[in-house]
């Protein structure tokens, strides 16, 4: 069976996990607090979950999910992360997270950040443009018509083809930007970021997204 490691427990770490729960995947879900502070939702999330620290859950997943802080990325365990797939949610708020300069000039992604600090794995956008409430909730079997859709972005094939079958199963077509370059198509404030959209609406959405809001 196999183990998604979550680091970050907030409202995106904490849906994708009841998720994959649902789907009879095992969780192992770590923060920076620490896991007495995950009991509650362990307990909700039953027997395939457990809390762990947060390099205690990148060393068991076979992938990770990583829903953090963007100012928090570097605190990544670039040891314990390496050689996996890495799912990326990170937003950048500045109100949050202070002005970082590259992404604010439009020089950088976020997702190429996280990338070139987790040299040795291979990451991939993710869950990172839907309300956090939508991912149980909005899903729909494959096939069905007007289906919604969410993005990925990957400079590795290995991880587009791992989220693009993850994002099935949770119940969404995907439709893949192309390289971490790009991924700024599906960054907070473009037109693609939020709203629910089918395949077709969301690659149109990308198309036309600025580079610098």
């Amino acid at each position: 069976m196999t183990t998604i490691g979550i680091i970050g427990a907030g409202h995106i770490g904490s849906q994708v996990a009841r998720k994959a729960v649902q789907l009879g995947y095992d969780v192992v879900i770590g923060n920076s607090r620490g896991p007495e502070t995950l009991t509650d939702l362990v307990a909700e999330l039953g027997p395939r979950a457990r809390a762990a620290t947060a390099i205690d859950a990148a060393e068991a997943g076979d992938f990770a999910v990583v829903t953090i802080p963007m100012k928090n990325y570097t605190d990544l365990s670039v040891e314990a992360l390496a050689g996996k797939i890495v799912i990326d949610t990170l937003n950048y708020y500045w109100e949050r997270d202070g002005h970082i300069e590259v992404l604010d000039d439009g020089e950088a992604t976020t997702s190429g950040l996280v990338q070139e600090h987790l040299k040795g794995s291979m990451v991939a956008k993710g869950f990172n443009h839907i309300e956090s409430a939508d991912i149980t909730t909005t899903g729909a079997l494959t096939g069905t018509d007007n289906r919604r859709a969410l993005a990925t972005a990957s400079d590795h094939q290995e991880a587009v083809e791992l989220i693009t079958e993850l994002y099935d199963e949770f119940g969404f077509d995907t439709v893949n930007i192309g390289t971490l370059a790009e991924s700024w198509r599906v960054e907070r404030d473009r037109p693609a970021y939020g709203p629910r959209q089918n395949a077709q609406e969301l690659t149109a959405n990308l198309a036309k997204a600025p580079r610098v809001i």
